[in-house]
């Protein structure tokens, strides 16, 4: 492979490993801290994308927007968490998955209801809407790397909120013993709160940030939510660093997989058939990724919280 794509490629397989690092973090906290299965965290991506899209129409400020829209986000999060999903704590995963299920189709029509079914079409800002050669001859998306540099940011500062903060220990007590932490006097139910905002708000940051490179549209959160089960499984349930190796696994393969087996195949079959093989090929290699490594590791990569 030509070294220029190769450092194209690995840029793009590690800023979509970022997205999904985004929406994993806070979904495998909801599930280590308080079981929860939410299939509606992909609604959340939607909404902040929406949001964003919403603000930037109405400023015609791209960073405004975000600063807006995620912590609107966080509280839709806190609003489905109080009126929704708190009964649903201690209740089987069956029930929590046709009742968050149902919240995805809830959310879509909501959706369709207030800025309707066309998509919208959400610009990066001027300052970010370039390329930098971060190599001669290699220019990059600056709002790539923007995203890229978004999510490591995150990365550090859930590492210190989760490791080196009174309210990180909480929720590691939380999800150790959540009789023992309640015991104590501590409201569980408000650390509960606490964190499904915090992971509701991450999806609306992920959702902005990927408005400018997909299409913002209804159900735009089922597909990553997909990859995001897939992280958090691989990464391990709980862990925040599992969740940003799982992330960043899983992007590199997507992306290095759609590139290379194509083009690998072609040597032994024709083009059209090597593309069409090749396309689906990749699309399982994330999953093949994951048998084999639940086959090493059944709790995955890095199983303990934090």
């Amino acid at each position: 492979m030509d070294p220029l794509l190769l450092i194209e490629q690995s840029l793009n397989g590690f800023q979509l490993g970022v997205m999904l690092f985004l929406m994993a973090a806070g979904l495998t906290l909801v599930f280590g801290v308080m079981d929860m299965i939410n299939l509606a965290h992909g609604s959340f991506y939607m909404v902040g994308a929406y949001l964003t899209a919403t603000f930037v129409g109405l400023f015609d400020s791209f960073l405004l927007a975000v600063v807006l829209a995620v912590p609107l986000a966080a509280l839709v999060g806190v609003v489905v968490e109080l009126v929704a999903l708190r009964t649903l704590y201690g209740r089987d995963h069956l029930d929590q998955v046709l009742a968050t299920f149902g919240l995805i189709l809830f959310f879509n029509e909501l959706v369709k209801i207030v800025w309707g079914p066309v998509p919208l079409r959400l610009t990066p800002p001027e300052f970010l809407a370039g390329q930098v050669e971060l190599i001669p001859g290699a220019p990059y998306p600056a709002f790539r790397l923007a995203v890229i540099v978004v999510g490591i940011a995150v990365g550090a500062f859930l590492w210190y909120l989760i490791g080196r903060t009174r309210l990180g220990m909480l929720i590691r007590a939380g999800a150790s013993n959540r009789e023992m932490v309640t015991a104590l006097g501590v409201d569980i139910a408000r650390i509960f709160t606490a964190v499904f905002a915090l992971g509701a708000g991450l999806a609306g940051l992920a959702g902005a940030m990927a408005g400018p490179i997909l299409a913002v549209e209804v159900g735009m959160g089922e597909h990553i939510l997909i990859l995001t089960f897939v992280v958090i499984v691989i990464g391990g349930i709980g862990s925040v660093k599992g969740a940003f190796v799982g992330a960043v696994l899983v992007g590199m393969v997507d992306t290095f997989g759609r590139v290379l087996l194509p083009t690998t195949l072609k040597l032994f079959l024709d083009p059209s058939t090597a593309d069409g093989v090749g396309a689906s090929l990749a699309s399982m290699a994330i999953y093949i990724l994951m048998a084999a490594v639940l086959f090493f590791r059944p709790r995955g990569l890095f199983p303990a919280h934090g």
